[in-house]
């Protein structure tokens, strides 16, 4: 692997000789601001010191690279000097970028030949080794990490080795809000456990919070606390959020009990069958609450599980646009406006033209968040939703965007006149009509079949699909100018499948069709369920190979598996790799295979 710089922290050993160097030691003063959370760190500006040093690079003869100083590097971490790979790490390119430092494409996608070129988007995908000499031809990551570290290991230059880190949460903050810590300090210092009998130990009300540090160092009434027959002084921090959210599912399976666990209720409730949340949920909250759970079980024989949670759904985030003015500012979209989707200004001083950043997931310090109220204030709370759940598989992440949302509040509309023309269409009881569609019982029980099935596989992308067949298919009825009897029955089963995409609007037809019981989920009637048969072309590098016949609907994995199960199929695969491949569902699948 092509190296081409190497960036150390502040603290590494090397920063001695730059003890009377005024710049360092105001460049050190700026990293101390950046902070040490790989949040912040992931956040903050990269920033770097030039030492005029040069490392000899350890896997290319006669090739040295320029030494750093960088805020992203901490001493804690490794050996705090990180060998910099621009084209192939973000951070690092970004490093490179602002430091006019070299940057070189050394791993490109199976799909590219030698001329692909990283540019300001570093590439981290999987690939092939190219531009790197002896590791050229290797595949990214699983043959050219270990081709790397055997070379190391070989000319005794470094080693391999695994290490393992929590994630730097602190137990305890300096702050008024929080729980208190139930402990203590006696004259000479030393730590007091605070007795059972003396718990809980309760805030102070009405204090002044306008005090330097923490507000509760101020308190000296409530600080006195006698122990054993001693005035001690309570502990003034107070715990981090995030030790009252790494066990309060135990708390919910019996929020009457006056003790904090009630240990045959949770093990009548535990373990959560099925945890939704972000990326960082499964990294930080989850990894403590596992780590809670194993304390509180440890020798603890009355508590029959081991794991909190039985299954984890990680949902994507929510992206938007960033956008900085000319002095690096964040700015919020509310203050960008644009003529041509290509040049944005600064409303405010529409001369001032806006820098454009990538698209990042949304959070308050770089602005990029959209206020909600007002969204629903436009649109509605059922646009938001159909928007927010049509967009992608809710596992991926979802690119903001005021089209999408338009879109969305158009399709309501007219599913809102459709109603309206269904209502002007059925106003008169339909007990004298004798007609029966079975082809609106055939397609109602579908629906209600898929919608049931793509809710347990959290595919409410596909349920959104559904629905906008939904609203074809109605208009198509409508259209007809025939009347059925089981017409509004069916009908009012599609608005039921809708309530939890959308409530508002589902509710209101409902309420118009003097639905009161809407709270009752339409049961699938079997007989209506034609299997009908699938067709799903099989090709290998765009040519036809063969037809794989199915009369259910398989996901993505099982089909791939299937197919390359079949003996026509095993020979093909059996003498080149699939690299990727290409699915219409339920019509094409195009498997791309390596030379």
């Amino acid at each position: 692997m092509v190296f081409l710089f190497l960036a150390v922290s502040v603290d590494h050993p090397i920063s001695k000789y730059y003890e009377n160097n005024k710049e360092f030691q105001n460049f050190k003063k700026e990293c101390s601001k950046t902070g040490t959370t790989e949040e912040s760190i992931a956040q903050a500006e990269k920033i770097g010191f030039e030492t005029k040093l040069f490392a000899i690079h350890p896997l290319i003869k006669d090739k040295k690279v320029p030494v750093y100083f960088a805020n992203f590097v901490l001493m804690d971490y490794g050996f705090g000097a990180v060998f910099g790979c621009p084209a192939h790490d973000q951070r690092d390119l970004d490093f490179a970028l602002k430091y006019d430092l070299d940057v070189k494409t050394v791993v490109k996608p199976s799909d590219k030949d030698n001329s692909f070129k990283v540019q300001n988007e570093a590439y981290t995908g999987s690939g092939e080794i190219f531009n790197s000499e002896f590791l050229d031809g290797l595949k990214v990551p699983e043959e050219s990490i270990q081709k790397t570290i055997d070379i190391l290991e070989k000319r005794k230059i470094g080693k391999k080795k695994t290490t393992f880190r929590l994630k730097d949460w602190g137990v305890s903050r300096q702050r008024y809000w929080g729980c208190p810590i139930p402990i203590a300090y006696d004259e000479k210092k030393n730590i007091v456990k605070v007795p059972l009998e003396k718990l809980p130990i309760t805030l102070p009300e009405n204090i002044n919070l306008n005090t330097n540090g923490n507000p509760l160092d101020h308190q000296t009434e409530w600080k006195k606390i006698e122990i054993d027959g001693k005035i001690c002084d309570l502990e003034t921090d107070t715990l981090d959020t995030f030790v009252d959210s790494s066990w309060y599912f135990l708390r919910f399976c019996s929020p009457q009990f006056n003790q904090p666990i009630n240990i045959e209720d949770a093990n009548y409730w535990m373990p959560v069958d099925q945890y939704i949340g972000g990326i960082e949920h499964a990294i930080l909250h989850l990894l403590y609450s596992r780590f809670f759970l194993k304390a509180i079980n440890y020798k603890n024989e009355k508590m029959k599980f081991n794991e909190p949670f039985k299954g984890l759904f990680t949902q994507g985030m929510v992206c938007h646009e960033t956008y900085k003015d000319e002095n690096k500012n964040w700015l919020s979209p509310e203050d960008v406006f644009s003529e041509d989707g290509k040049n944005y200004f600064h409303k405010k001083d529409p001369s001032k033209k806006v820098i454009v950043g990538p698209i990042e997931s949304m959070s308050k310090s770089k602005k990029n968040t959209i206020n909600p109220q007002k969204i629903i204030e436009s649109y509605g709370a059922d646009a938001v939703r159909i928007f927010i759940l049509s967009d992608s598989p809710p596992e991926k992440d979802i690119q903001w965007s005021e089209q999408g949302m338009l879109a969305a509040y158009k399709f309501i509309q007219k599913f809102w006149t459709l109603h309206q023309q269904i209502l002007e269409n059925y106003k008169n009881k339909t007990d004298g009509l004798k007609e029966f569609d079975e082809e609106f019982e055939k397609f109602s029980n579908h629906l209600i079949n898929k919608v049931n099935q793509n809710l347990e596989k959290f595919s409410y992308n596909v349920i959104i699909a559904s629905l906008h067949e939904t609203y074809n298919f109605l208009r198509k009825k409508i259209s007809d100018k025939s009347k059925s009897k089981n017409f509004i029955k069916n009908y009012e089963k599609i608005l039921i499948l809708m309530l939890p995409v959308i409530p508002h609007f589902a509710n209101e037809c409902l309420s118009d069709l003097n639905v009161k019981k809407n709270n009752i989920w339409p049961e699938v009637d079997k007989k209506f369920l034609s299997p009908s048969e699938l067709n799903i072309v099989i090709q290998v590098n765009g040519k036809k190979k063969g037809i794989y016949n199915t009369i259910e609907e398989l996901d993505e994995k099982t089909l791939i598996s299937k197919i390359t199960s079949m003996e026509e199929m095993k020979k093909i695969f059996k003498e080149r790799k699939i690299s990727k491949h290409i699915y219409v569902k339920n019509k094409l699948i195009n498997f791309i295979l390596n030379d």
